[in-house]
């Protein structure tokens, strides 16, 4: 559990500070500052060598850090969704915590859900409006 903390502490910080413009600047300045010193090497294998290791580290970690996030700030909609079905009186509650469904089941809501939209289309073109609950 410590660890699992420590890393989310982390990786929070990390993908907050590399997303700011200086480091992007920075990262150009090392391209840039690669790039000039291109000639004093001879632009040899070597020199080639140290920016592809570079970037390859650092965009290998750098996915880590971008699928932390990105799982955080899913499961925290996920969550506020949910909690928006539970609230919302005449809600399906059927539809809390959808994203955990297997792929069968995913497709049924679709499938409930488009057609219901197709119905909701039809009698918007025919006047009448797209309010309220469909099942009232």
């Amino acid at each position: 559990m410590h660890n699992t903390v420590w890393y989310s502490r982390f990786a929070k910080q990390a993908s907050h500070f590399c997303g700011r413009p200086k480091v992007f600047v920075l990262a150009v300045g090392v391209i840039a500052a690669w790039i000039v010193t291109g000639p004093l090497f001879g632009f040899s294998d070597t020199w080639q060598l140290v920016i592809n290791t570079g970037t390859t580290i650092v965009t290998f970690l750098m996915v880590f850090l971008i699928q932390n996030s990105q799982n955080r700030d899913t499961e925290a909609i996920q969550i506020k969704l949910d909690e928006l079905i539970r609230a919302t009186q005449g809600a399906h509650n059927a539809l809390l915590d959808l994203e955990e469904l297997n792929e069968e089941s995913l497709d049924a809501f679709r499938i409930r859900y488009g057609a219901l939209a197709a119905a909701a289309r039809k009698g918007l073109r025919d006047g009448l409006r797209d309010t309220d609950t469909p099942e009232a």
